[in-house]
């Protein structure tokens, strides 16, 4: 049975005790318009088994051809880890057996993987840096989809049947492997969280993947052990698999330490196995006893010949790297003259790329940053998805900022007009137009208006004849109340002193 939370020690008090060991085995779907080793195509929510060919359902006698372009993304990921790159490696089949998987093996590598020996700077939110030492980036192909109906977990224990979609099977992965992470204490939880948005970063950066973990592009196994200090050897890991979200990734890591730091102060021991995430109580619970690598008798694949990327085609794939995101992040950054508090929020947010597309359209970048980290997040926040997914473009939202700019909207104006924008109505200049929009800057339409006002209050336009001249506020509140706040508060404010004489 899942332990609950209440059952568990205080995170502090298991960090007091224990020190926590992690490691992450991360999964990218790389963004190929064919398979690993086969044609087929690799649309996400085509209708099921209908991107499917006799490799990637393994029939018999049907060979596989390796994916140029697959290792070539290999290859960049590997590079902008600073790993080395094999002279040589080769595939290997994984052998084991579950409905997803129609060879009853999965093509990887195993003792000679693409890239090794590598790392990844990772800077958590208060600017500290923590380094992740990269063991290996291998090469394979995924599984299918499993979906078992009935139960109460969606799992296929209790399901009263299961459908298999193997459409996913045979996509390109990279998996990438840390070495056991260190020193890390009671930050274990964060520096993991920040690993995987790293990672996600690049991944974009390098045009390798669209990295939505919402639809499964990355996806992370979470190993956890504990110690009783950083001097004793390793404890025992367990692998909790699947986690696709970053909050996700930092909760699996700080549950776990809670639920082994339990069992081990009580005189228990932890049991190497995988386990399950459970998004909705924040906990985990017993998968398989975790298997070694003797298990899945791994052996060459004898349908594929070794992998020989010549040193010129790598030399030429490290050439067309594009800069890395933590460098360009300080550039940009310096270029827009942001706080660090400021350009992380930008980041965490998933709004840096958007604001400086945003600058390239001709906002100045503290307002760019005001409309992304301002109304437009708020807004992606209450639908539920990410800024990129709320309809509305860079292009726009500098369209948007030159309409203010240009004095013919203000920004309480500038905020309609973007709520038009999100309800689809079309750009910024045509929203303007259909809702009647743009500032009235008449002098004849804003002295009607004016001479109304004062009309109204008559009391006080002797208080600004009288020298009160902050009073004038009340009548400029008027005229903007009368025109739906269209009016150039500024001309208004001339108007009513020159009206009165003051």
């Amino acid at each position: 049975m899942t332990a609950t939370t209440h059952d568990l020690l205080g995170y502090e008090d298991a960090i007091a005790r224990f020190d926590p060991v992690i490691g992450l085995e991360v999964h990218v779907e790389l963004g190929t318009r064919s398979k690993m080793f086969c044609p087929s195509g690799t649309e996400f929510g085509a209708e099921p088994n209908s991107l499917v060919s006799p490799v990637s359902l393994g029939l018999p006698g049907a060979l596989p051809v390796v994916n140029r372009t697959a290792v070539e993304y290999a290859i960049r990921i590997g590079l902008a880890l600073d790993c080395q790159i094999a002279q040589t490696c080769r595939f290997a089949r994984k052998n084991y057996f579950y409905p997803d998987v129609p060879k009853n093996f999965q093509t990887s590598q195993y003792d000679e993987p693409i890239a090794y020996d590598g790392h990844l700077d990772v800077e958590l939110d208060d600017g500290d840096v923590f380094r992740v030492e990269i063991e290996r980036a291998h090469m394979e192909e995924d599984a299918g989809k499993n979906t078992h109906v009935g139960g109460r977990t969606g799992r296929i224990h209790g399901a009263e049947y299961s459908l298999v979609d193997y459409n996913r099977a045979g996509i390109p992965l990279v998996e990438i492997v840390t070495r056991p992470v260190v020193g890390t204490g009671e930050r274990a939880p964060e520096v993991a969280r920040a690993y995987v948005q790293s990672l996600r970063e690049l991944f974009r950066t390098l045009g390798v993947s669209e990295a939505r973990m919402e639809r499964g592009n990355v996806r992370a196994d979470v190993n956890v052990s504990l110690r009783p200090s950083p001097e004793a050897p390793l404890g025992t890991r367990t692998e909790t698999k699947n986690v696709n979200s970053f909050r996700s990734v930092e909760r699996a890591v700080r549950y776990e330490i809670r639920r082994q730091a339990t069992i081990l102060a009580s005189g228990g021991s932890i049991l190497q196995e995988t386990r399950h995430w459970h998004e909705d109580s924040g906990t985990t619970s017993p998968g398989r006893v975790k298997s070694d690598a003797e298990d899945y008798r791994y052996f060459p694949e004898p349908d594929l010949v070794p992998i020989s990327p010549s040193r010129e085609w790598v030399e030429e794939i490290r050439a067309g790297l594009p800069e890395r995101p933590g460098a360009r992040r300080r550039r940009l950054q310096e270029d827009w003259g942001f706080t660090d508090a400021e350009m992380r929020d930008a980041v965490n947010a998933g709004a840096a790329e958007l604001i400086e597309a945003t600058v390239a359209a001709g906002a100045p970048p503290a307002a760019a940053r005001k409309w992304w980290l301002g109304e437009l997040l708020r807004t992606a926040n209450a639908r539920g998805v990410d800024l990129g997914g709320l309809g509305v473009t860079p292009a726009q939202i500098g369209q948007l900022q030159v309409l203010v700019d240009s004095g013919r909207i203000n920004d309480k104006l500038a905020r309609q007009v973007l709520e038009g924008v999100l309800a689809g109505e079309g750009d910024p200049e045509a929203v303007v137009l259909s809702r009647g929009l743009e500032v009235v800057s008449d002098d004849a339409a804003l002295l009607e208006a004016v001479d109304a006002a004062l009309a109204s209050q008559p009391d006080v336009a002797e208080k600004i004849r009288s020298g009160r001249i902050q009073a004038a506020g009340a009548i400029v509140g008027a005229v903007m109340k009368a025109t739906r706040g269209q009016a150039d508060a500024a001309r208004v404010r001339e108007l009513v002193l020159e009206r009165v004489g003051a």
